[in-house]
């Protein structure tokens, strides 16, 4: 399968692991604690197999950049919180970033 939607399907089973941890109440919900350990754990083996046909540094950078933009997506969606100026332009240069590394810049395998 294509590392890139490997990596795709491991960033929504992250997002999805870290909505049910604020859901599980400090791990006192069981259903949301369940999905936490599902979520994540999806998430850590998808990308150990990302990392057999990608770099590292891509690989991580790109879980964790967009998985901070989809948490904060989440964030205001679901739970009513807010993003200000400074939070926007943030996560626009995340997203700037993910797109430099992944399609601009040679470190990831085009």
């Amino acid at each position: 399968m294509n590392p890139y939607a490997l990596l795709g399907v491991a960033i929504v089973s992250e997002l999805l692991g870290t909505t049910a941890l604020k859901l599980s109440d400090g791990f006192s919900r069981p259903l949301p604690s369940l999905g936490v350990l599902v979520g994540y754990g999806v998430a850590f083996y998808l990308v150990s197999l990302t990392l057999e046909d990608l770099p590292v540094g891509v690989v991580y950078g790109t879980w964790a950049a967009l998985g901070i933009v989809g948490v904060a997506a989440i964030g205001v969606v679901v739970f009513g919180e807010e993003v200000d100026l400074a939070g926007a332009v943030g996560i626009s240069l995340i997203l700037v970033g993910v797109y430099f590394v992944n399609v601009v810049s040679g470190m990831s395998a085009h």
